[in-house]
């Protein structure tokens, strides 16, 4: 076998056999995973152990989640909670995988999940669940992009019927808006997608849709994705209109909740959110009006195979606190939260058994996962909030020699 390996990494090196065709080759992607690795080592002089050292199954990850693999980057995986949860259908009570580096989150996370107790659970609800593409479409002068604008408008049945053919699952909901620049047109296609994230699907769709207005009207279809969509990206469309999950937690705490474990005032707590995640964050020209919605969101997609790179949009969103009679009323407003149960990294063995934790894996479950997701931002920016307002947060780190 040695002898074999130690072929293939000549053949590679001497340009023979090309990196990305390994697992063609051998028909065995978990040895093509070592061989490559094994080259990586003899070409950078280094050692990947750890790298190297893992359980999941590369058979079907080569084929759905990465080229080129060498192997895994571990990263630790705690729990927080119990967090209670009460939506609009169900009542949830659940412990939460997160993934992180950064000492003294999980901390502060689980201390927000207590406050959340304690007070009785939070409540959340699922305002929309839609994704979007939107293609960049050049027509000859402004006067046929406003015919091409209204065409579509008047068209919107058909393109519906075409889009849904692709698909046994998505949902053609409105092309709305429709962005006009100078000759150029910005249709944005906004699907229902069940379960899954739904990126693939809506692309696949929305081509097809494109098909269609190429062969209807005297246009140029220069991209299927115009970056109206936004996907990926900091965005006012995405804050206003919404995109993934559209999601709304809060929590009514206590004020002895709020001065026993928060150890400050309602207060102080709501003049805290008003200077930093309101004021703060306009002057900063923030689309994120809050603490540290990408902490939690980061941690919960890296445990449970999300797409990390979605963490930009699930940053966005707003913190409100109020005082309530001497309570606080807390929430968090999270537009943009692109989550999924199946597809995608959800099919990871370590994925996998992060949503189990949480009976948040497979069909009718990314409901339950967007809104657990909601609380455990809900729980972070609780608990920051209200370090900042204790004058906490530094002393907290350096107690936990972060």
């Amino acid at each position: 076998m040695d002898a074999d390996v130690n072929e293939l990494i000549h053949k590679l090196d001497e340009g023979e056999i090309k990196i990305h065709q390994l697992e063609q080759l051998l028909g065995d992607a978990n040895l093509a995973c070592d061989v490559r690795r094994k080259y990586i080592e003899t070409k950078t002089n280094t050692t990947l152990e750890h790298i190297g050292k893992y359980s999941i199954d590369m058979t079907q990850t080569s084929q759905k989640n990465i080229e080129n693999g060498i192997g895994v980057v571990q990263v630790p995986v705690g729990v927080v909670g119990p967090v209670k949860i009460n939506t609009d259908d169900d009542q949830i009570s659940t412990y939460v995988p997160m993934a992180t580096t950064e000492g003294a989150l999980l901390a502060s996370v689980n201390r927000g999940c207590s406050v959340i107790r304690r007070s009785g659970g939070c409540s959340v609800s699922i305002i929309k669940n839609q994704m979007t593409r939107a293609p960049a479409i050049k027509t000859k002068n402004v006067q046929e992009a406003s015919k091409l604008k209204t065409w579509i408008e008047d068209n919107f049945k058909k393109l519906k019927e075409i889009a849904e053919e692709t698909t046994s699952h998505g949902k053609l909901l409105k092309i709305d808006p429709i962005a006009v620049v100078g000759r150029y047109v910005y249709p944005r296609c906004v699907y229902y997608t069940g379960d899954s994230m739904g990126m693939n699907m809506v692309t696949i769709a929305t081509e097809k849709i494109t098909q269609y207005i190429e062969q209807h009207n005297d246009v140029d279809v220069l991209a299927l994705s115009g970056n109206f969509c936004v996907d990926k990206k900091p965005s006012a469309v995405n804050l206003v209109e919404g995109r993934g999950k559209s999601v709304v937690a809060e929590v009514l705490v206590p004020r002895d909740v709020v001065e026993k474990v928060l150890k400050t005032t309602t207060e102080a707590i709501v003049e805290v959110n008003y200077s930093k995640n309101l004021l703060g964050s306009a002057i900063g020209g923030s689309y994120g009006f809050n603490a540290h919605f990408a902490n939690m969101i980061a941690a919960v997609f890296i445990a449970c195979g999300q797409d990390p790179a979605h963490v930009v949009e699930g940053s966005l969103g707003i913190t409100s606190a109020e005082n309530d009679d001497g309570d606080l009323y807390f929430s968090v407003s999270i537009p943009d939260l692109p989550v999924a149960t199946v597809g995608g990294g959800t099919r990871l063995e370590t994925a996998t058994e992060s949503l189990n934790i949480m009976d948040a894996r497979g069909s009718d479950k990314v409901m339950r996962f967007a809104s657990i997701v909601a609380s455990v931002v809900l729980a972070g920016e609780l608990s920051l909030v209200g370090a900042l307002a204790a004058g906490h947060l530094a002393r907290a780190h350096k107690q936990l020699g972060r």
